[in-house]
């Protein structure tokens, strides 16, 4: 049985009446999307709902999209093909001016837990443009697709092919900011990595296969930033952390299940350091 928007966010019959919703997909044809506007937006108007170029436009001055006192839910599109739309903010409006943004509001505090990680699915045919509708339309119409466990990234976990992260990335990932999914799925497979040195283009290729995974194995690099290896050691006590948390990436290269034989992924490790020659060329010592 469908979740709808109602059933989370709670209105009743009056502050339905006194809501509006809005529905912001693009700054007009060819402009950019709201959504990366959000994305590019600093944590803290993230979690306040304060982006103020993601929503409460005013409308012109023949035809206002809010009044005084009115409540506005202010959604931004996320995907298009499935008509998902992220909860940016919800606020009162206390003024409303002639043209532009509708700048005096004041921001509804009990739904801030909602910003960023509320997602509904809600049909709107209108590819481009910000829509304003009364949210008595819409309220038996929003169905809650889910309600992220932290902040929306616009990033999902793409398969163990394509896990290639610069230290900065990896460790919002493992802290909990963003893309908890990546995290979990690392700490499923075991298997051969790659850290790259990006000033240098120095290799170092190494292996996971203890209980946590590839996720327990990196941990590690972002707690020490060498792991425990003699010439990153080295390296680490001549540049300093700041040099690997700018210059560091993470590659996955091959992945096994969790009961994989150890000595088989050793072996496999050994073929990389060959293919690479990462001992005499990079920062393996073995």
């Amino acid at each position: 049985m469908d979740i709808l928007l109602n059933n989370i966010i709670g209105l009743s019959d009056e502050e339905i009446n006194n809501s509006k919703i809005e529905l912001n997909s693009n700054a007009g044809t060819g402009g950019r999307a709201f959504i990366d506007t959000w994305l590019s937006s600093c944590d803290d108007d993230k979690y306040n709902g304060t982006c103020k170029e993601c929503g409460y436009w005013a409308g012109s001055e023949k035809r206002h999209n809010f009044r005084a006192d009115q409540w506005v839910f202010s959604f931004v599109r996320i995907n298009s093909r499935n008509d998902e739309w992220l909860l940016a903010s919800a606020s009162e409006i206390l003024s409303v001016p002639d043209n532009g943004w509708a700048t005096d509001i004041k921001i509804l505090e009990r739904f801030k837990p909602l910003f960023g990680r509320l997602i509904i699915k809600c049909k709107n045919n209108n590819t481009y443009g910000q829509y304003t509708f009364n949210m008595s339309n819409y309220i038996e119409k929003a169905v809650v697709k889910e309600i992220l466990p932290c902040l929306y990234s616009g990033e999902k976990f793409n398969g163990y092919d394509n896990v290639h992260l610069d230290f900065y990335k990896l460790n919002d990932i493992f802290s909990g900011k963003i893309m908890p999914s990546y995290r979990e799925a690392l700490e499923q497979v075991s298997g051969v990595y790659c850290l790259t040195d990006r000033e240098t283009g120095c290799l170092y290729i190494g292996s996971a296969y203890s209980e946590n995974g590839v996720a327990g194995r990196w941990d590690n690099y972002l707690d020490t930033k060498h792991g425990g290896n003699k010439k990153l050691i080295k390296l680490f006590n001549e540049k300093g952390a700041e040099y690997f948390e700018k210059n560091f990436t993470f590659t996955l290269l091959e992945y096994f299940n969790l009961s994989y034989d150890k000595d088989k992924i050793i072996k496999r490790e050994q073929y990389w350091k060959m293919c690479f020659d990462t001992i005499n060329n990079g920062y393996n010592d073995n």
